[in-house]
């Protein structure tokens, strides 16, 4: 299994399995003699984690970060900065029934049939808890683009058929808690803001700034669509409407409107770097629905185990890491 790893400049190779020994990460790139803020990444570990609330997986892990190489004193040494964090609250036995089984719109059918071998357990690989090194590693880069001011904001603006500008957490639970009271799953969507992003960030072509992000972006589990600026909403616009004019704003050359969404030419313009992400529904739900075996054989699957009802609010920390990651490799680029 190849392509472990993102990133040119600032790099992140991850390993583990959902039920292995431990989930971690190896971070290359990293400039030396950084102070780091240890607090800060575990808060950004706690966002990730699951809850006591109702709606979300009880899986219960500590989720103790244990940094292996590359810091010394609390301070960047600049060699790999090698992480892990053990697994310890797995009930692999919630899987047995469903080892031969392809689980509907999971991964067991393509791993399966492209390595010959899967870890069913937990979705083994395919997991979302294998994305715990992308918070790692973003909550390491989001230290360092601060040092440029940039601000990176997540907003929830859709949980199934509910839009809004903002939803507050305690809107989107109680959303969620009347689907898990039909043993159902739901998808969702978000925007995400960057302010301060310096001007010149990306190359022409096959590294444009938009390409890489959506990249890093559809790497997140159950990504489905991703736009920036207007998206999709520019199709419907005439070039009147969306060009956006320059001006001289007390000496400062910017754009009177942000359609692009701050990046021209695959290069940052120095605007506001604006983007939405859709989410499908997590697959596993608590109902009964019709799949095959590994055989052919048609079957009824039953699910068990501790599954949550969407992906947000969890996704918010990674969708920000993996951001923050695109960010800092361009400026180390630059």
């Amino acid at each position: 299994m190849g392509a472990n790893t993102f990133g040119h400049n600032f790099t992140l190779t991850t390993f583990g399995e959902s039920h292995g020994m431990a989930i971690g990460g190896v971070i290359d790139g990293c400039p030396s003699g950084l102070s780091l803020d240890f607090e800060a990444i575990n808060e950004e570990l706690r966002r990730r984690k699951t809850s006591s609330d109702a709606i979300m997986s009880q899986r219960k892990e500590n989720d103790e970060l244990i940094f292996m190489s590359g810091i010394f004193e609390g301070k960047t040494l600049g060699t790999p900065i090698a992480f892990m964090v053990v697994n310890e609250d797995h009930r692999s036995s919630d899987y047995d029934d469903i080892k031969n089984i392809f689980r509907p719109s999971h991964a067991d059918f393509t791993y399966c049939n492209k390595y010959f071998v899967h870890d069913y357990r937990g979705g083994g690989r395919s997991s979302a808890r294998t994305m715990l090194p992308f918070v790692v590693a973003g909550a390491i880069a989001k230290q360092i683009i601060k040092k440029y001011n940039i601000k990176i904001q997540s907003f929830i603006t859709q949980v199934g058929e509910y839009k809004k500008n903002y939803f507050s957490l305690d809107e989107v639970n109680e959303i969620l808690q009347k689907i898990k009271n039909d043993n159902d799953t739901v998808g969702a969507a978000i925007r995400v803001e960057i302010n301060n992003v310096p001007i010149g960030l990306g190359e022409p072509h096959f590294r444009k700034f938009q390409a890489v992000l959506a990249h890093a972006i559809f790497s997140i589990n159950a990504v489905k669509g991703f736009e920036y600026g207007e998206g999709f909403n520019a199709a419907s616009m005439r070039g009147s409407q969306c060009n956006d004019l320059f001006i001289n704003d007390d000496g400062k050359i910017r754009t009177k409107t942000n359609h692009s969404g701050g990046v021209l030419g695959g290069i940052t313009n120095g605007e506001q770097i604006y983007f939405n992400v859709a989410f499908k529904p997590i697959p596993t739900l608590m109902q009964k629905q019709q799949t095959v075996d590994k055989d052919g054989n048609e079957i009824f699957l039953n699910p068990k185990g501790r599954h949550d009802v969407c992906v947000i609010p969890r996704v918010l920390p990674v969708v920000e890491a993996m951001t923050a990651m695109v960010l800092l490799d361009f400026l180390l680029e630059k």
